[in-house]
């Protein structure tokens, strides 16, 4: 499929960056940040909510650097799979992503600021057209949304990337660069409950790198991921988990590609630490994280398969990180 005529552009600092999305938002003119591209160029040849402009942010070195506290928004996959500075959580974790060649594109930024996902979202426009708009890739068409009909008001469109939850599980935060200046919030606060909204950036900001906490090399993870196919697929259903072992009260768990946003479920797990002896109660707070989330039918396995499978990855993560006491 042809490309649609877009201007590209390669700032080689962060503020030249932010002074030219200022520009262009002065102007009216739409844009998009790019790092890696595997899934925002995708997407443009399938006309789906292209701009005229383009942003590539491959040209900043600040957003390009990792160590094993910062890791840059355009560090590929595949480097942070080979880094000697990688926690072994994000390792297991990129390395289950799509397939060898992809990785060497794909970047770290572009994993956790992936576009939701949705059978009636990621069609080519002229499909769109014979059957219906859809609300999210057509705004201004009046739409509804085609998996929960007769409402316009919210998109359900699913999160489907795999870091967010392993960065979750590990106390993660990100730094986000725009015109009004930068900020740092914890990743867990960076999802906002909307298909079509996605996260918190403003107009004009993107997420320049990833922060993990110094304690974050002292915790022991797993990520367990189901998808249609074991090489290639954005998961169906994901869940991590980590601890510190020995303190139980370091466990964090958390999912994604079951709702619009990738979750952290720390009241779930606070319910089922049995207080007695302050082990985990493995089988109960599997069934709490799966009754916690809620999958709707817009992508390739059914819901409530999606669902049920979600006890059974909490279960099998939780089981890698040893004896939980």
């Amino acid at each position: 499929m042809l490309m649609p005529p877009f201007e590209l552009h390669h700032p080689k600092s962060v503020d030249e960056a932010v002074a030219l999305a200022a520009q262009l938002m002065e102007a009216g003119e739409g844009f998009d940040w790019v790092a890696g591209g595997t899934d925002v160029l995708p997407n443009y040849k399938w006309r789906i909510n292209t701009k005229p402009h383009v942003i590539s942010l491959a040209g900043i070195p600040e957003a390009n650097s990792i160590s094993s506290t910062s890791i840059g928004c355009t560090v590929t996959l595949d480097a942070l799979i080979q880094s000697d500075e990688s926690h072994p959580l994000l390792v297991e974790a990129a390395s289950k992503i799509a397939s060898s060649l992809i990785r060497k594109s794909a970047t770290v930024g572009g994993n956790l600021c992936l576009d939701t996902r949705c059978f009636w979202y990621n069609q080519s426009e002229d499909w769109r057209r014979s059957i219906d708009w859809c609300h999210k890739a057509d705004c201004g068409t009046g739409a509804d949304c085609r998996v929960i009909p007769n409402q316009n008001t919210l998109c359900v469109a699913t999160y489907q990337g795999d870091l967010a939850p392993n960065f979750m599980a590990l106390e993660a935060s990100v730094v986000l660069v725009g015109p009004a200046g930068e900020r740092t919030m914890p990743l867990t606060e960076f999802f906002e409950l909307d298909g079509m909204k996605k996260n918190v950036l403003t107009p004009g900001e993107f997420l320049l790198r990833v922060e993990l906490p110094e304690a974050a090399s002292a915790r022991v993870g797993a990520y367990q991921k189901l998808r249609v196919r074991e090489s290639w697929d954005f998961p169906e259903a994901g869940v991590a988990a980590s601890w510190v072992p020995g303190d139980i009260d370091s466990l964090r768990v958390a999912s994604t590609a079951l709702e619009s946003i990738p979750k952290l479920h720390d009241a779930e797990v606070s319910a089922h630490l049995k207080a007695n002896d302050r082990t985990v109660d493995v089988k109960a707070l599997a069934q709490a994280v799966q009754k916690s989330v809620k999958p709707v039918n817009n992508t390739a396995l059914p819901p409530a398969y999606r669902r049920k499978m979600v006890r059974v990855l909490t279960k099998r993560a939780l089981t890698a990180l040893g004896d939980l006491r």
